[in-house]
């Protein structure tokens, strides 16, 4: 049998820590030195990017977080386009041993308006 990635997505979704964009916001600003990764391809950061997050592509991550987070209990935020790619992301860093951990489970058009 066949998972279709949508199941894979919920799955990792019921895992995961998620805010919306509203509440990713009052973590950032109430939490110091928190790690916001965009799990988006590179291509898709030509439009926009928000100004305080780190582009690691979702094929890279477990190959590239050591380098921008090296403690397990460092503050990430993660998000997407519209947050499948994060919660992927987000429970596979978990399994890595991550502990502080959550998604921005929102649509990237309100989280580049929130974050700016």
């Amino acid at each position: 049998m066949i998972i279709p990635a949508s199941e894979l997505i919920a799955a990792a979704k019921s895992n995961c820590d998620c805010f919306d964009h509203v509440e990713a916001k009052l973590f950032f600003d109430r939490n110091k030195d928190v790690t916001i990764i965009d799990v988006r391809e590179p291509k898709e950061l030509e439009d926009s990017k928000l100004n305080d997050s780190i582009n690691i592509p979702r094929g890279l991550l477990e190959m590239k977080i050591t380098e921008i987070c090296e403690k397990h209990d460092a503050p990430i935020l993660i998000h997407c386009k519209t947050g499948g790619r994060a919660s992927l992301s987000a429970n596979t860093l978990q399994i890595m041993g991550y502990s502080n951990v959550h998604v921005i489970s929102a649509n990237y058009d309100d989280i580049k308006m929130t974050f700016g």
